[in-house]
């Protein structure tokens, strides 16, 4: 479970909630009419804007958020030299015995331990990295769309009470509920979109990236495998999709280990 979005969506509601508490009665913020409004009508644009099919699908990506835990670079690299180390001693088809941490790396081995050449494993991964990224674009889309028609709700929130409020000044028993609806329904929109929708859309952005850049090096450790590179060319060789400061770390105690 990603720890940091729990903390920032937990931590932002009880701010909140404790801000609305200590002012005064908390009761004053809830008016349902509000929430129907900003809540119904951001579902309601998010139905027009996609399909059925990907408001659903976008509920099990949103899960990623707060579940998928991806292996660090380093780590990658490790593996990939280990099945680098198997495929030069034992041949390929020794691969098709080790078991994969993840759906991407398990087809990587499965190609490797089949005998495809290089240039079909490069295509086949890349097409599934094109697949995935598509998928995980929509998803994103679905929560900055609703992101951004919440607020607009809000306002249209706002307008309704507006009205409502104009229409009868003259009763002044009802210019208080009017005017709860025209504030709170702004005050509502601004907390989907800010608190919830807008930071799920980006930390999906986040996973999504790091998911590809670890995809991209399982594909270049295939395919250096597939060449029949040695495991200290291929590491060298995947080391690029380290951060400097990393390569030369893991080259240093590399060194150290050599020297004891």
């Amino acid at each position: 479970m990603d720890i940091a979005t729990v903390i920032g969506l937990f931590g932002g509601t009880v701010l909140i909630v404790s801000s609305v508490i200590i002012g005064g009665s908390a009761l004053v913020f809830v008016n349902i009419p509000g929430v129907l409004i900003v809540m119904g009508g951001t579902l309601a644009t998010c139905f027009i804007k996609f399909s059925m099919s990907d408001v659903i699908n976008s509920i099990s990506v949103v899960m990623k958020a707060f579940m998928l835990k991806l292996d660090s670079p380093e780590e990658l690299i490790i593996k990939l030299i280990e099945y680098s180390k198997i495929a030069k001693k034992e041949g390929l088809i020794a691969l098709e015995n080790q078991k994969a941490g993840d759906v991407f790396s398990a087809k990587a081995i499965r190609y490797l331990s089949d005998g495809l050449d290089e240039k079909l494993i490069s295509e086949m991964l890349d097409k599934d990295i094109r697949q995935t990224l598509q998928r995980h674009t929509v998803g994103q889309n679905v929560f900055r769309g609703m992101g951004a028609s919440a607020p607009a709700f809000g306002m249209i929130g706002t307008l309704i009470g507006l009205v409502q409020m104009l229409a009868s000044m003259s009763d002044p028993a009802s210019i208080g509920p009017a005017m709860a609806i025209a504030l709170l329904t702004t005050l509502y929109g601004a907390l989907v979109a800010n608190l919830v929708c807008l930071p799920i859309a980006d930390k999906l952005a986040l996973r999504s990236q790091q998911e590809q850049e670890n995809r991209r090096i399982i594909r270049e450790g295939a395919i250096g495998i597939a060449q029949g590179m040695s495991p200290m060319v291929l590491e060298e060789a995947l080391k690029i999709y380290l951060a400097p400061k990393n390569r030369q770390k893991n080259t240093t105690q590399k060194n150290q280990k050599k020297t004891k």
